[in-house]
């Protein structure tokens, strides 16, 4: 039983705030392999919740005592793809039209 005992901190560190986070790297995961997608298929409720989830929970991470470093980088991770999908929605929404209109003129 003592030898059990032993080992009771270093178990603490896999439970719930060990496992939440690394299956939260699944979506980060998830955005990257959509970086191929055209941005047409991009959607912005998701992307924005992605960011905010992910700006939200990097601040909380290291408020909260221990800091849970893993739970810091995968939201990191998480608010970095959903800013960058943004961009690519955002570009292709906004100035590529510019960019096409601009073209057909001097064509």
């Amino acid at each position: 039983m003592e030898q059990i005992l032993s080992f009771s901190p270093f178990l603490q560190n896999f439970d719930f705030h060990f496992w939440a986070p690394t299956f939260k790297w699944g979506i980060s995961i998830a955005n990257v392999a959509d970086f191929a997608k055209p941005p047409e298929k991009i959607s912005y409720p998701q992307q924005v919740a992605v960011a905010c989830t992910g700006i939200i929970w990097s601040r909380y991470s290291m408020v909260i005592t221990p800091k849970n470093w893993n739970l810091f980088s995968v939201n990191v991770a998480m608010a970095g793809t959903g800013l960058y999908q943004l961009s690519r929605k955002i570009r292709q929404d906004y100035f590529s039209d510019e960019k096409e209109t601009a073209a057909s003129l001097e064509g």
